[in-house]
């Protein structure tokens, strides 16, 4: 299922056209906390990762958001709720199981026992339903992923990996072109062969501790379109317990023999994977669309000249073509309201003015003077610029500045673009579910059985031989039951 809305945006971002903003207008229904110059004052507590109260780019962005919102009619104060250092899911949980729970509660893992088992967390479709500016930013994952829970709102792309390539690296081989106008696994296999031969990096492709990265590039191409599969007897079948997972597993232990892939690949970390690749160790690696490929695109050229610009390159074609398949089943991540909370309608207005154009500009850019100039009517990004990051709103579907951007220093580079318009143009929708509690142990055991069996065929420990005794022990692992599970539910 192809998807359409991610990258527009973001390719015509470069010369946005003005655009007029707004306020959600809709009666405040919240309890107010004080006053202030004879108006009711709000107070909505708000719990989240990297919001910390001493941050002078938080406090900004709170003081922010207040000014605009009181502006428009919602005279609101964030409390910032503090969070103990550490894992932030674990902390938060431990704050909330003790009673303390606030309006507005972003999650990065650890919601789905609030919202199904203790059932504290408001269901958001009535709100967004109402709203303007919020649904406006959802893309299609976002749509399909409330339907099925709707307690989570993340207005991201979705993060999915996409491979980049350095062009100067490329630019050395003579079937760049070919793999990039026709990328069979054929042509892409030449291509990386050139690239160690020519290029002068040790090796093609790495990745950060696991195969998941390369799974972006050829697991649809080897057959996995969706994660459990439909076969000729109308029965779903684990995709990684077939004969596509051995034939794409014995092509990346070929990778590896042949020194295209990083002999570190198992050992490697986010930041040493991409210290190869900046270093010319490695000539491909993969990011997230959009923003992450932009930081790589940007780290790139200042560390090797503007020759190094990052490519993204489109997904393998063989069986199927396409990225990673979308997860569905719910967000992964996202901002929750409190059913507990007396202030539900302030805390989604919040969500609400965060997504309208004055919110996004805020939230994206940080404010003018400091993180942005406006020169000759166009917006020219500061050094300052480089530390500001969205925290409500990453999507960039409904993103319209009120002006046009400077091309030195645009929104996102031209290869952030590409890499949204790829992700366009080659998703689609998975079929996962979420794991009921009394699977997912059996869920994990299964896992660790498929990551130990991966990691051991590729780096020739194990064969293609060994595969059908890895799917015994995958079964015995739990995998039977959890298949037995998927049948039951996927539709």
């Amino acid at each position: 299922m192809k998807k359409a809305l991610f990258a527009m945006a973001a390719v015509v971002l470069v010369t946005t056209t003005a655009c007029s903003s707004g306020g959600d207008k809709s009666t405040n229904t919240s309890a107010p906390s004080a006053t202030q110059n004879g108006q009711a004052v709000t107070t909505v507590s708000i719990l989240a990762k990297d919001f910390a109260p001493d941050d002078p780019n938080v406090q900004k962005l709170v003081k922010g958001i207040e000014d605009g919102m009181k502006a428009e009619g919602k005279n609101v104060k964030l409390q910032i709720t503090p969070v103990q250092s550490g894992t932030y899911s674990e902390k938060m949980g431990l704050l909330l199981q003790s009673g303390n729970i606030p309006d507005l509660i972003y999650f990065q893992g650890g919601d789905y026992q609030f919202a199904t088992t203790q059932k504290i967390l408001e269901d958001l479709t009535p709100y967004i339903d109402k709203s303007k500016y919020v649904k406006a930013s959802m893309n299609p994952y976002n749509i399909e992923r409330m339907k099925n829970y709707p307690y989570l709102l993340w207005l991201s792309p979705v993060s999915s990996a996409i491979p980049v390539v350095r062009q100067d690296l490329m630019d050395k081989t003579a079937s760049g072109k070919a793999a990039l106008e026709n990328p069979t696994i054929d042509n892409y296999y030449t291509f990386f062969k050139e690239l160690k031969e020519k290029s002068g990096a040790k090796y093609a492709y790495t990745t950060a501790g696991n195969l998941d990265e390369l799974d972006a590039m050829f697991g649809q191409a080897f057959g996995l379109t969706t994660t459990w599969l439909k076969g000729t007897d109308g029965k779903f079948t684990f995709g990684k317990t077939t004969q596509s997972e051995k034939e794409k597993l014995e092509f990346y232990a070929k990778m590896y023999k042949e020194g295209l892939l990083d002999p570190e690949f198992l050992t490697k970390k986010w930041d040493t994977k991409e210290k190869a690749f900046y270093d010319g160790q490695a000539a491909i690696m993969a990011g997230t669309q959009g923003k992450v490929i932009d930081l790589y695109n940007s780290k790139s050229t200042a560390q090797n000249g503007a020759g190094a610009k990052v490519v993204p390159l489109p997904p393998a074609k063989g069986k199927g073509q396409g990225y990673t398949p979308v997860d569905t089943s719910k967000e992964s991540r996202g901002f929750a309201i409190s059913k507990t909370s007396k202030n539900k309608d302030m805390a989604f207005a919040v969500l609400e003015y965060m997504a309208s154009p004055k919110g996004q500009m805020m939230d994206k850019l940080g404010f003018e003077g400091s993180e942005y100039q406006v020169v000759d009517n166009k917006i020219k990004l500061t050094d300052k610029f480089a530390a500001w990051y969205p925290h409500f709103v990453e999507s960039v579907i409904s993103f319209t500045p009120d002006k046009e951007f400077d091309p030195t220093t645009p929104y996102f580079s031209e290869p952030a673009a590409k890499s949204l318009k790829l992700f366009e143009s080659n998703s689609t929708k998975d079929n996962t579910f979420i794991m009921p509690a009394d699977l997912t142990a059996k869920w994990d055991a299964a896992t660790a059985v498929y990551k130990e069996f991966a990691a051991d065929i590729v780096t020739g420990k194990k064969t293609g031989a060994d595969f059908d005794k890895f799917v015994q022990a995958w079964n015995a692992a739990g995998g039977k039951d959890v298949t037995d599970y998927a049948n039951k539910t996927i539709k």
